[in-house]
């Protein structure tokens, strides 16, 4: 089963450096999650700093 699957708002997680451009992992709570019928789940994410990252759920990954 996608992990990513399990991400709902509220969950904490990951978002890959693919996705923000920066040099490792970016760690956030996931703010939205939306059914793109185009795209696929798209997820947005804050981190600590207030910035958001939106993109592919597969550019995500959950903190446990």
């Amino acid at each position: 089963m996608d992990k990513t699957a399990e991400l709902k708002v509220g969950d904490k997680a990951k978002v890959s450096p693919e996705l923000t451009g920066l040099d490792q992992w970016v760690e956030g709570e996931i703010i939205d999650v939306e059914q793109n019928p185009f795209r696929g789940v798209v997820l947005s994410l804050v981190d600590m700093l207030g910035r958001i990252y939106f993109g592919d759920a597969r550019y995500f990954i959950p903190l446990h």
